[in-house]
């Protein structure tokens, strides 16, 4: 199965009235990043036990560690939780940035240092969601 067949099988998994926002927000992540490298992560580490929603990941960001360790991550990345969608931006060092830049503008939803959760994208203001995932694509 191809990542594009994964990502698709996922949203289709959802509820209706989720599925329907995270293909919108698939569609617009992808319009944003026409040309990006697709990730899908079902959520299991390498003994298949879950660790984590599954998520579907946009672009490529190599993630530093101590010891000058390195890993592949995607820079923007979506999952669907129990109350409705969270949005992942991980390239920023300052874990402050997200919520003070979009916290107060996004509309309905909790931003911490990496992620904006809301429970549907009728909450929130779409151009300042935009705007959020195209400030995670800055270097």
């Amino acid at each position: 199965m191809t990542t594009q067949e994964q990502i698709q099988d996922y949203i289709n998994s959802q509820a209706e009235l989720k599925r329907n926002d995270m293909q919108e927000l698939h569609n617009i992540i992808l319009e944003l990043m026409p040309d990006c490298q697709l990730w899908f992560l079902d959520g299991k580490n390498s003994e298949n036990k879950t660790v984590s929603n599954p998520n579907i990941g946009y672009g490529l960001y190599i993630m530093h560690y101590a010891g000058g360790k390195t890993r592949d991550f995607y820079q923007i990345g979506m999952s669907a939780n129990t109350t409705g969608i969270s949005l992942y931006i991980m390239n920023s060092n300052d874990k402050s940035y997200l919520s003070e830049t979009y916290g107060d503008k996004i509309g309905k939803a909790s931003v911490t240092g990496y992620c904006i959760k809301f429970k549907a994208l009728k909450d929130i203001n779409i151009e300042i969601l935009k705007a959020a995932i195209l400030d995670g694509l800055k270097e």
